[in-house]
C-alpha cells in the first residue's frame, strides 16, 4: 500500500524556515522539530532567503510581500489575455476603419488618445488625419448618406448596394455600387436577406387524392366547397406561416392558423376554427394543393 504523500501549507513552510534563519536552529535540528527531511526544509530556507532579497519565485510564495507580487502579477496576465480576447473579437468583426475612429472619439473623453488608438491597432497619425478631415464637413457626401440611409430604412434592410445604387440612379444621382458600398459600411449598414421559406408546394399530384373540384369554382351555397392555402410572410427576422379556409360560395375566409412552422398542426387549427364557426356543416368538399400537410395521416 502506498504511504500518502504529505502537504503543507505556506506558513508552516515559512515557520519551518524561520527556525533556521531567525531563530538560531541548525537544519538537522529544525527538520526534526518540525518532522520533514532536511533537504526539503533547506528548499524552503533557500527559498526564503532569495524572496527576502526581492525574488519572485515560480512556486508560491512564502513572504506575504512576494504573495501579494504574485496575486497583482497574475490579475495582470488575466487582464492582459481578456484585452487580447476583446480585441481579436473586435477585428474578427470586420468593422472599418470608420467604426473604428467613431469609437476612439468615444472614448477619448475617458481615456487618453494613444491608448484607445493602441487598442483598436489605429496609429495616432491616422487618427488625427481622420479628425482633420473630418473639420472639413463635405456636404455632398453628408447628402449621400442620408440617401442611402433612407433607401436602406424604406426596405426595411433588406436592400443592397446594388439595390440602393439602381434606386439612387433612377433619382438622376451619378453614383456607383463601391460607393454605396462605402456610404453603407461608414453608417453600419448590412443588408438582411430573408432564407428560402419551408413551405414547398406539391408539383405532381396524388393519384390516391383525385382533384373532385376540377376548377368548377362556382358554388351554388355556402358550405359546399371550401378551399385550403398556407401562405408565408417574413416579418422580425424569420418566416411565418398563415393557414386559410375559404368558402368558395362567399369567397370568404372561415378559418385561419398562424404558426412559425408549416406542419399539418397548422392546417388543422385552420380547418378546425372553421368547422366549428360554421356549426359543423355535413357533405362539404375540402380542395387544397395537396401539398405535405394537407396529404398527411394526421390531416
Amino acid at each position: 500500500m502506498s504511504k500518502q504523500r504529505r502537504t503543507f501549507s505556506t506558513e508552516f513552510k515559512r515557520e519551518a524556515a524561520l527556525l533556521v534563519l531567525d531563530q538560531g536552529y541548525t537544519l538537522i535540528e529544525a527538520s526534526r522539530s518540525v518532522g520533514v527531511v532536511d533537504s526539503v526544509l533547506r528548499r524552503w530556507v533557500r527559498q526564503l532567503q532569495q524572496e527576502r532579497h526581492g525574488m519572485t519565485p515560480k512556486s508560491k510564495a512564502l513572504t506575504p510581500e512576494q504573495q501579494k507580487i504574485q496575486e497583482l502579477e497574475a490579475r495582470v496576465h488575466r487582464l492582459e489575455r481578456e484585452k487580447a480576447i476583446l480585441k481579436n473579437g473586435y477585428r474578427a468583426l470586420d468593422v472599418g476603419k470608420s467604426r473604428s475612429y467613431a469609437l476612439i472619439d468615444q472614448l477619448s473623453h475617458q481615456e487618453p488618445v494613444e491608448l484607445c488608438c493602441a487598442v483598436f491597432g489605429i496609429s495616432r497619425s491616422s487618427y488625427y488625419a481622420h479628425r482633420c478631415r473630418r473639420q472639413n464637413i463635405d456636404l455632398e457626401r453628408m447628402l449621400l448618406r442620408s440617401r442611402v440611409n433612407e433607401l436602406f430604412t424604406q426596405s426595411r434592410g433588406s436592400a443592397g448596394s446594388r439595390s440602393i445604387m439602381t434606386m439612387m440612379q433612377d433619382d438622376g444621382i451619378d453614383i456607383g455600387r463601391f460607393k454605396v458600398r462605402r456610404l453603407m459600411q461608414e453608417q453600419g449598414l448590412i443588408s438582411k436577406q430573408p432564407g428560402s421559406h419551408a413551405y414547398k408546394q406539391a408539383t405532381v399530384e396524388r393519384l390516391d387524392i383525385p382533384n373532385r373540384l376540377n376548377r368548377e369554382f362556382a358554388v351554388s351555397a355556402p358550405n359546399q366547397v371550401w378551399c385550403g392555402d398556407i401562405t408565408y410572410i417574413w416579418a422580425q427576422g424569420r418566416w411565418h406561416y398563415l393557414a386559410a379556409v375559404l368558402d368558395l360560395h362567399t369567397r370568404r375566409v372561415v378559418g385561419w392558423a398562424f404558426s412559425n412552422k408549416p406542419d399539418a398542426a397548422l392546417v388543422i387549427k385552420a380547418l378546425e376554427m372553421a368547422y366549428e364557426q360554421r356549426e359543423r356543416p355535413q357533405g362539404m368538399l375540402f380542395h387544397s394543393d395537396q401539398g405535405g400537410q394537407y396529404a398527411s395521416r394526421l390531416f
